[in-house]
Order: C-alpha cells, then structure tokens, then sequence
C-alpha cells in the first residue's frame, strides 16, 4: 500500500512540475508551408519547409540531420526525406545552427523516434535543456520547444564525424549564445566543393546590449562573430533560412539540379555586410542613449 501511495505522489510531482510547451504563433505563414525537398550539392539535401531550413546530409554510415522547424514540421521533414529515397530511422545524428523554436520545435520527438545522438554547440545546452526558457529573449515566451538533452557538447572547430563525412562546427554567438555554423567538404561527380551552412548573425532585441543581464557578453560575441564569418572559406552556401539565402529566387520547384546556384559568395558578403551596418548603427545609438 505504501508503495502504491508513494508511486502515485511521484506521479502527481511529475505532473506538476511538467511544463506546458507554447509555442509561439502568429508565425510567417512560410515557416509551415510544404516545400519541394531537392539535392542542393553532393551528400547535401534540403528537407525543410518553405522557408525553415532543414538540411539532411547523407553518408555511408547513415544520415545527419540539421535543425528541425516547428513542431508540425515533423511530418513535412519526414515526408521530405522519404520523396528523396532515404530513410528517416537512418538519421544517426541530429544538430542544430541556433536553439530557437523555429529549428527546434521537433527536435526532441525526432531524437525519440530515431535514437539518432545529439551534438550542439555547448553554449547552447542550457537552452535546449530548458525548451527555451533559459534564452535571454525568446525565454520571455516561457517553454517554446519540448526539453531535449544533447548527447556531445561542442566548442569551435570540433568535428561531427559519420561515414565519408566530416562537420566542423564553427562557433558563431550573438543570435544565441551557442549559435553555430558548419563546414564540410561534398564530392560531385569529379569535383569537390566546400559548404558553408550558415547561421547568418541577425540581431533580436531592441533594447540595449547593456541591458541584457542574462547574456553580458552578447555585443562581444556579434563583433567576432562578424569578423569571423567575413573570413569563412567556402564554395557553396546556404543559411537557417531559405529567405536568408534567396533559395526561392535562384530556385522553383522542379528545377534540375544544379550546385552553381548556390555559389553566389557576393551575396553571402553582401548580406552579412548589411547585418553587420545594422549591428554597428545599434552600438552607436546604444552609447548615444547613455
């Protein structure tokens, strides 16, 4: 009896300290609507919606998926990935380029489903474990994405390694704490191109970088990683966004495939270019306002 009683008070504690998951809504209509998967360049496909950005990379020893939509992106990115003739149980690791729910919003379920391990940038664990509240913005929303537990916590230049293939995380804060880009080298036919998955540093806040107590070296962190994403060496490249790279204005549903499209590295510095003039315009009001 006892026992009884004592399982029966664990269950009601899990209940009540269980936290509601709310995403946000009202979001770009984009970021739910279906889009035609397509092979971007050698072992890189793209599996997301319109205009979240998923990215399945596929190896000999089984696939990587990168970012995850929103929650009802789930049966999208499943479906995507079944169009291209892979199989979804052969994702064997799961990363992301920034701990917010618009990449995060099926992570958890897909890790569940899969078994697939997880590996993120470290300074993006917190998040992750917290569904978002943790976050110095989006944490204002409470709990956006289901809690997940990452397996391997990584710094700068380390290597997610499967198969033929090799990731190397590139740590690139400001947006998040932990946000991160990736690089790795595709074969194609007789030629080999280095790709740069880009999470391009767009700024979230308006109020000052003084202001935020909880991410103290958030204009720090943007400065190097302007800097340092101005000297990337990459072939191809796309971003978190399909908006962020004009994938829907190189690109229409159908099109053969074709890698040079994604070669345009002038727009890749001239949209970085235009976020770091925002960045610095920012630090210039910030200190006029003191």
């Amino acid at each position: 009896m006892k026992r009884i009683i004592l399982v029966f008070l664990m269950i009601i504690s899990f209940i009540g300290n269980a936290q509601t998951v709310n995403e946000p809504k009202n979001n770009p209509e984009e970021w739910s609507k279906m889009y035609e998967p397509f092979r971007v360049a050698g072992n890189l496909y793209y599996v997301g919606t319109y205009d979240l950005a998923s990215y399945l990379i596929v190896t000999d020893k089984g696939n990587i998926l990168i970012n995850t939509g929103l929650a009802d992106s789930l049966p999208i990115i499943k479906n995507n990935i079944k169009k291209l003739g892979f199989k979804y149980k052969d994702i064997k690791i799961l990363t992301l380029t920034q701990a917010h729910f618009d990449h995060m919003g099926a992570m958890a379920d897909i890790k569940k489903e899969t078994g697939a391990k997880l590996y993120v940038d470290e300074k993006d664990a917190q998040e992750l474990k917290s569904g978002g509240k943790s976050d110095y913005e989006l944490g204002k929303y409470g709990v956006t994405f289901k809690p997940v537990n990452p397996h391997f916590l990584l710094k700068n230049n380390d290597k997610i390694k499967l198969g033929n293939t090799t990731l190397t995380l590139l740590h690139h804060p400001g947006h998040t704490k932990g946000s991160c880009s990736f690089l790795f080298e595709t074969k194609d036919n007789n030629q080999t191109y280095k790709v740069l998955i880009a999470n391009l540093p767009s700024i979230i806040i308006d109020r000052k970088f003084s202001d935020v107590k909880d991410y103290q070296n958030i204009q720090k962190d943007y400065a190097e990683t302007f800097k340092a994403m101005k000297n990337v060496d990459f072939d191809i490249w796309v971003a978190s966004h399909a908006s962020q790279f004009d994938l829907h204005t190189k690109r229409k549903e159908g099109d053969s495939y074709n890698p040079k499209l994604f070669t345009d590295k002038e727009v890749y510095f001239q949209k970085l270019g235009k976020l770091e003039a925002d960045y610095l315009e920012k630090v210039k009001q910030d200190s006029a306002e003191k």
